[in-house]
């Protein structure tokens, strides 16, 4: 089973990110890695997450990061080849019946792409602390509500999710007007 389990804050998420990242770049090589980000719950200093590291690995073209596949399964990833969103490639470390439960998520997408932009997601709630609290309530909510169900607990934060987009972009917008 692939339950959703919200576990506390732990300050060596950020350095497992650190280390799974520097494997990752070793493996794909700076040709294919532009920039590399810790995105997702644990990248919030002090926020509530699901145990799992989530990962945006930004490239310059999804064709050329096919050449990803077997050097990120080499590193103990499974890729989703079935994955219904578009623009992305998405790999699970440890997902049942792979391992005993997910450590790690690897998004690869392309550095000017929709989805590079939710890296604005996490720096809005680092700056926000009331806004990352709130969000911490709802996915707590959510786990209750949907344990066993993790698209259907993914799909409560949609709405959430989207609306503070909008104030993540309006925020960078001002600020890269301001400079």
């Amino acid at each position: 089973m692939d339950e959703v389990n919200i576990v506390e804050y732990d300050p060596r998420w950020a350095t497992l990110f650190k280390e799974e990242a520097e494997r990752i770049c070793q493996a794909l090589g700076n040709d294919l890695v532009v920039e590399i980000e810790h995105i997702g719950s644990t990248a919030v200093p002090g926020m509530a997450a699901k145990p799992v590291i989530d990962i945006m690995v930004g490239v310059r073209s999804l064709v050329d990061a096919k050449s990803a596949i077997l050097a990120l399964e080499s590193l103990g990833y499974v890729y989703w080849r079935e994955d219904p969103r578009p623009g992305r490639m998405f790999f699970v470390k440890g997902m049942p019946p792979y391992g005993k439960q997910r450590t790690h998520h690897v998004h690869i997408v392309e550095i000017d792409s929709e989805f590079w932009e939710r890296k604005l997601f996490c720096d809005y709630l680092r700056k926000h602390p009331e806004e990352a609290k709130r969000y911490e309530v709802l996915k707590r909510d959510l786990a209750a509500s949907f344990r066993s169900d993790r698209e259907a607990y993914t799909n409560g934060k949609n709405d959430y999710i989207r609306a503070l987009m909008v104030k993540a972009r309006n925020e960078n917008m001002g600020k890269s007007q301001s400079h």
